[in-house]
């Protein structure tokens, strides 16, 4: 059993012992319940605690177990909990590092809380799609008042124990214990251990809020800040039910059948895709996880611009040294003026502490001259999207840099090999694709040469993990994982409106399935002059692959997007809210007219079917050579770094759910499409063989 039971001076200790979180897997649940029955059947005991090994009480349920009839084998949560509840001894909770989900329902199923301060106390369920299952959204309410568990149930955030105690009322902390937790956890249990009768959550009613509309408005709210999650809604409803359901037992059972419904739904399928997607993008197959991992203590970055300051800013938030070079004074100048202007803005809207901005400020400096920078451990240059430009910069790297600094471009398209050759140290050069804003996007694609060492790619994982990023590693190729899929994307968009569609129906279709954004407000935002730029050498270098020309009609007549206030929307000046255009339409027509293109209705479950699974089969391609280590590698690019709705998983897990056998019946019905492009929906040779095979791109048979 992953528990220890002892007994020392008429204190039973139960002791969770399952690393790394002290998850409450079957093992764990059986030695708590084994654990309380033992200390029922010894009269020498007069209490019980129960504790956690390692940095935390228990993270909740052994995520290990999802999917598997152990999740819900004998004895499960519900009775683990009641059996504690029952106890005809006290049952004290000594609670340190992390109590979240399970652990915390847990937690109020004894008879007492003491904590250690710094306790981080949550229930994330809403966060995988689910409501907490083991009575947290009734029997919080209890302990907190309907206010603050409604808060925390509804966002999932964590709250520290000493926030938590000096709330009005609050009953779920009987002591914050300094010092040595489970001693004092002793010390409790003895001076707890003969009072009678024992206090239960269950006995505690819920008042009702001071705010008669409080439900109403959350609803309302959770609407705008959680689009189209239902899960979020779902937690209302429950810590509603612990109000007006005045019996216990009643909303359990109300908070376990919505519990049921959600466990089963596509939503939460997705959900937990992601997060089991974003801890295995983590891992790279080949690369072993105790592999050495270099030094980073400074970091140099080439190039103040947009994408280098926000890079400079993801390493001084995270507390590392940064020495910024450009070429000109006034660069820098303008450089530093901009990453004032982001912390500023934060400390005027309270979210930056002064003594913070001025601390990350401090680790700032500024040079214009490459021998500064060379014993900086890492590198990152962020210049001109051209190889000519990026090789002389790593030329000049390879001359100055220290022996074992790591050489990093970021670059979003261009051949890593090539740069990796330019220098003598091939193997401690890597890409680092940051998206803009590079302070705001959790995105990193992690570009692995066919030169760069093991521990160049251990280190730099290990340097996104700490600087917040999803890092998603990615094998070299034109646009890597995610302008690769991006751009068949838009040509789809592209197709789309040749067709009959206009650029605002095929917007809104996209963005009613969840997408930040449509492909032609992207467009705009991005600047349309780079999209087409890629056309031009397409054209060059891959005559035969058709896309779109009204983009390249728009562009001819300067309609660059935003920055020029007019794109595929006219935009107002000052304003980023865009208008549709009748020049754009105008030119729509006419392009239509000259290639004899007879418009036609598009439904907006056609433009969304052709958006997404465009993405899906250039994904299949991707993974088939080997670019990807996984399906949900390239899930979690798209749901980081390209505003794809994560209730729906990514484009790779939404193929899966429809069935990849029909994905390819809707491709093959678009390849009847005289004006779309047959080519582009050959089903990819892996989509063809898994959908032959009765298998998905994550692993289900």
């Amino acid at each position: 059993m992953s528990t220890s039971y002892q007994v020392a001076d008429g204190i039973a200790v139960i002791t969770l012992e399952n690393p790394p979180v002290n998850g409450l897997g079957q093992s764990t649940r059986a030695g708590i319940v084994d654990g309380i029955n033992q200390a029922q059947a010894d009269a020498s005991v007069l209490a019980v605690v129960i504790t956690g090994s390692g940095k935390v009480f228990c993270g909740g349920a052994d995520i290990r177990e999802f999917g598997s009839p152990k999740a819900s084998a004998a004895p499960d949560l519900h009775v683990t909990i009641a059996t504690v509840e029952n106890s005809a001894k006290p049952v004290v909770a000594a609670i340190h590092g992390v109590v979240m989900g399970g652990g915390l329902e847990l937690a109020l199923g004894c008879h007492y809380r003491v904590a250690a301060p710094g306790t981080q106390v949550a229930l994330p369920e809403v966060n995988i799609g689910l409501v907490p299952g083991a009575g947290g959204t009734q029997r919080l309410p209890r302990v907190l008042g309907v206010e603050t568990a409604l808060e925390m149930i509804t966002t999932g955030v964590s709250v520290p124990s000493e926030k938590l105690i000096v709330a009005p009322g609050q009953k779920l902390f009987s002591q914050l214990v300094d010092g040595d937790l489970l001693a004092g956890a002793k010390i409790f249990a003895k001076q707890v251990a003969a009072a009678r009768p024992l206090p239960s959550v269950r006995d505690h009613k819920v008042a009702a809020p001071a705010d008669p509309e409080l439900f109403t408005k959350t609803r309302a709210a959770l609407a705008k800040t959680r689009r189209n999650l239902e899960a979020p809604q779902r937690c209302v409803d429950c810590v509603e039910a612990s109000v007006s359901l005045t019996d216990l037992d009643a909303g359990i059972k109300f908070e376990r059948d919505v519990f049921e419904r959600l466990l089963t739904s596509e939503q939460a399928r997705a959900l937990r895709h992601a997060f089991f997607g974003e801890r295995a993008a983590s891992k790279i197959p080949d690369v072993p996880a105790d592999t050495p991992l270099r030094d980073i203590k400074q970091v140099a970055i080439i190039g103040a611009g947009t994408m280098g300051g926000g890079i400079a800013m993801c390493f001084l938030n995270a507390g590392v040294p940064v020495v910024m070079l450009e070429m000109k004074q006034e660069a820098i100048d303008r450089g530093l003026g901009i990453i004032r202007k982001n912390y500023e803005a934060q400390v005027s809207k309270g979210k930056l502490a002064q003594a913070k901005y001025e601390q990350r400020m401090s680790l700032l400096s500024t040079t214009l001259s490459y021998n500064d920078i060379a014993q900086a451990d890492m590198v990152i240059e962020a210049v001109f999207e051209d190889l000519g430009v990026k090789s002389q910069v790593f030329a000049k790297l390879d001359e100055v840099m220290k022996p074992g600094a790591i050489l990093a471009s970021n670059t979003s398209t261009l051949d890593v090999d090539k740069i990796a050759e330019v220098t003598k140290r091939p193997s401690d050069v890597v890409g680092l694709h940051f998206f803009s804003p590079a302070n705001v996007m959790r995105l990193l694609e992690v570009v692995r040469s066919k030169h760069t060492a093991k521990d160049v790619m251990a280190t730099v994982m290990a340097v996104a993990k700490k600087i917040k990023k999803v890092a998603v590693v990615s094998g070299v190729c034109d646009g890597f994982i995610g302008n690769r899929m991006f751009e068949q994307y838009t040509r789809q968009a592209g197709f789309l409106i040749e067709e009959g569609a206009t650029p605002e129906q095929v917007d809104k279709a996209a963005e009613k399935f969840g997408m930040a954004m449509g492909p032609f407000r992207v467009g705009d935002l991005a600047g349309n002059d780079i999209g087409w730029a890629i056309r031009k050498r397409r054209y060059l270098e891959k005559p035969n692959m058709r896309y779109s020309k009204v983009a390249d009609l728009i562009c001819e007549v300067g309609r660059f997007g935003q920055k020029a206030g007019k794109g595929w929307y006219d935009y107002e000046v000052g304003k980023r809210e865009p208008v549709p255009s009748t020049e754009v339409l105008a030119i729509l027509d006419k392009f239509r007219q000259d290639n004899h293109i007879t418009p036609r209705e598009i439904s907006d479950e056609e433009i969304v079917s052709r958006l997404v699974l465009s993405l899906t089969n250039e994904g299949a391609k991707i993974l088939e050579e080997g670019i990807a280590n996984r399906a949900s590698d390239l899930d979690m690019v798209y749901l980081t770094g390209y505003g794809f709705p994560i209730y729906r998983g990514g484009a790779m897990l939404y193929a899966d759910m429809i069935g990849l056998p029909k994905v390819i019946e809707k491709m093959k019905e678009f390849q009847k499409n005289p004006h779309d492009d047959a080519a582009f929906w050959e089903p990819a040779p892996l989509l063809a063989k898994l959908a032959a095979e009765g298998k998905d791109f994550n692993g289900q048979a």
